[in-house]
Order: structure tokens, then C-alpha cells, then sequence
């Protein structure tokens, strides 16, 4: 059990490392698209091998469907009341949708995480280095908006600290839950991680990194699917 919280604190971390290097200092706007772009590209890739994929080999393609589905509404229910709280505050919610893509994706990630530990599987090295490698984009971009639109540093870092936490402790959740956890139940959490996923990369991820870096974002999404997926394929 402690071995789980560990594992899932280090892969939560970069949530934390990724706000404080938003905040330390300011990036160039191409740089920071750049950063979503490899981000984005990390995520696609385990969006397909890591969630999809995997997800459906364990409980079936009904069962990723259902969590595809759920995940998607999820975010974008979500994203819609984020964007209302912007619209009333001035643009204040800037980078949220970033923070929300994390929190909705990063829970049933790192619940997988945590039932693979707990089935003797082990750690799954490609997935924990994909959470890792994706969520300091995420965190760059989104505390970087935020700091540039009036947030407090104080308030970016508790944010980001908040939502690493509630990540780490999803992984000791999925340990705990693993013996009672069905085959479907784990398809669906996958499909769910993927849905929040997909639609967070086409509304906000993908769009940021297109508008900051122009015409570099597409080389540093392959580049970060490229180098997600070989370490997919080294697991």
C-alpha cells in the first residue's frame, strides 16, 4: 500500500514541478506551446496504448465505449462551467480547463496505475513515465496562463499541489479497490481517463499549442508521441 502512494506521488510530482516552473519565471509564448505540443503528443499516445487499448483487452469494447463516453461528457460539462466563471471574472479562469484535463484524466490514470501494482503486475514503467512526461506541460501551460491573467502564485501552487494530491491518492485508491475491481469496471476507468482526455487535447490543449507556437506544435506532437509510444513498446 505505501509502495502505491509512492508510486503515485512520483507520478503526480510533475504536476507540482510543472506549476512551479510556470510560475518561476516567464516563457515565451512559442516555448510554451512547444511544451503542450510534446504534451499533447504524450497523451495521444497513451490515450491509444496505455487507456484504448489496454482497456480493451481487460474488459472489452462496451466497457471502454461506456467510459469513453462518461469521460467526454464529464470534461466538457465541466469546461463549459469553467468557461461561464471566466466570462463572469474577466478571463481570471484562464489555464483551468488545463488544471480540469489533469483532475479528470489524471484520477482514473493513476487508479490504473495503482490496480496493476496491486495485481502483481508491477509498475507499469511506460505509464507512470507517460503521466510524468505529460502532466509538466499541463502544468507549465495552465499556471503560466493563469499567472499571466492576475492569479496569485500562492493560488497556482495550492491548485496544482491540491490536484497531485487527489491524483496520488487515486492510485492508493486503486490498490485498495483492485480485489473487488472487474475486468469491465477497469475498462471502463481506462475509457473514462481517454474520453476526459481526447476531448481536453481538441478543446484546449491542441488549440493553445496551434496559437502559441504555429507551425513548430505539429513536430513537437509527433515528437512527444514518438517518444511516449517507444516507451510503450519498451514496457
Amino acid at each position: 500500500m505505501l509502495a502505491a502512494l509512492g508510486w503515485g506521488s512520483l507520478a503526480a510530482a510533475s504536476l507540482i514541478i510543472g506549476a512551479f516552473l510556470g510560475i518561476v519565471r516567464s516563457w515565451k509564448a512559442d516555448v510554451v506551446g512547444a511544451i503542450l505540443g510534446f504534451g499533447a503528443g504524450a497523451l495521444i499516445s497513451s490515450v491509444a496504448f496505455e487507456l484504448a487499448e489496454e482497456g480493451v483487452m481487460i474488459g472489452g469494447l462496451v466497457s471502454v465505449a461506456v467510459g469513453l463516453a462518461f469521460g467526454a461528457f464529464a470534461f466538457f460539462a465541466a469546461s463549459r462551467w469553467l468557461f461561464h466563471i471566466g466570462s463572469r471574472s474577466g478571463g481570471e479562469a484562464a489555464g483551468f480547463p488545463l488544471a480540469l484535463g489533469a483532475l479528470l484524466d489524471g484520477i482514473p490514470e493513476q487508479t490504473v496505475l495503482g490496480i496493476g501494482l496491486a495485481s502483481d503486475e508491477g509498475v507499469s514503467i511506460a505509464l507512470l513515465i507517460a503521466i510524468f512526461v505529460s502532466n509538466l506541460p499541463e502544468a507549465i501551460g495552465s499556471s503560466s496562463d493563469m499567472i499571466e491573467s492576475g492569479q496569485q502564485r500562492r493560488f497556482v501552487i495550492l491548485l496544482w499541489t491540491t490536484v497531485a494530491a487527489i491524483c496520488a491518492l487515486a492510485t492508493l485508491g486503486g490498490y485498495v479497490i483492485a480485489d473487488t475491481a472487474s475486468p469491465r469496471l477497469q475498462a471502463g476507468i481506462n475509457g473514462f481517463a481517454a474520453g476526459a482526455l481526447l476531448v481536453m487535447l481538441v478543446d484546449s490543449m491542441i488549440p493553445e499549442a496551434r496559437d502559441k507556437a504555429k507551425d513548430w506544435a505539429g513536430i513537437a506532437t509527433v515528437l512527444g508521441f514518438a517518444v511516449a509510444t517507444g516507451l510503450s513498446a519498451l514496457s
